[in-house]
């Protein structure tokens, strides 16, 4: 069995007291033998996790960013990046970033996104559910293709990309972890595309 660590909690709240807090617990998971670290990828503190909005919460790329020059051999991943809060290809580029500075450590974990308050309250795009999902999937596609040897076009139905050029490439092509339920959309998405799958349902 291997175990992972969930850190979605930014507290205390001081602000100076946040990055050394987060690098202390990822540390501590990795000394104690966790394989994994994850964060969420929001904007806004989760309400569904009964907490305000207004509470503390780091953006997450950035934050796995200093989290990869803070250890050595945990795997880095989000848990789980929602497809709209990011142009694909700029999402491919960010995570083959990532993988550099974290030597390979990490996992690209990506979900069709759902917090709706924090997409109206930033001015991100919320599209209907059905669209988000087509949208992940070209993002797989897309991130496939860029962390592989076409740099040519990628034409789909949201993204239309000129070229498809990503150096450095990882240093390790990140296993994909989708997240989200359902059996239709989600789970032939994870069967065509993913090496790991999240799921919240009991």
């Amino acid at each position: 069995m291997e175990l992972g660590v969930h850190f979605i909690d930014f507290l205390p709240g001081a602000p100076e007291r946040l990055g050394p807090t987060l690098a202390a617990t990822a540390k501590a998971a990795e000394d104690g033998g966790a394989t994994m670290f994850t964060l969420a990828d929001h904007f806004f503190q989760m309400e569904a996790m009964g907490r305000p909005a207004e509470d503390p919460f780091l953006e997450g790329y950035t934050s796995m960013g200093f989290l990869a020059g803070q250890t050595d051999r945990i795997t880095l991943t989000m848990l789980v990046t929602g497809v709209t809060y990011r142009h694909p290809g700029v999402l491919a580029k960010t995570m083959a970033t990532l993988d550099v500075l974290a030597q390979g450590r990490t996992m690209f974990g990506v979900g069709a996104a759902w917090y709706e308050r924090e997409h109206v309250a930033l001015g991100v795009p919320y599209p209907p559910l059905r669209d988000r999902f087509e949208m992940l999937e070209e993002t797989l596609q897309i991130c496939r293709q860029m962390w592989g040897e076409d740099d040519g076009p990628y034409r789909g139905k949201h993204y239309q990309l000129a070229e498809t050029i990503c150096e450095p490439q990882p240093i390790r092509r990140p296993p994909v972890l989708i997240g989200g339920d359902g059996e239709k959309k989600t789970l032939r998405l994870v069967a065509q595309y993913a090496d790991v799958w999240n799921s919240t349902s009991s």
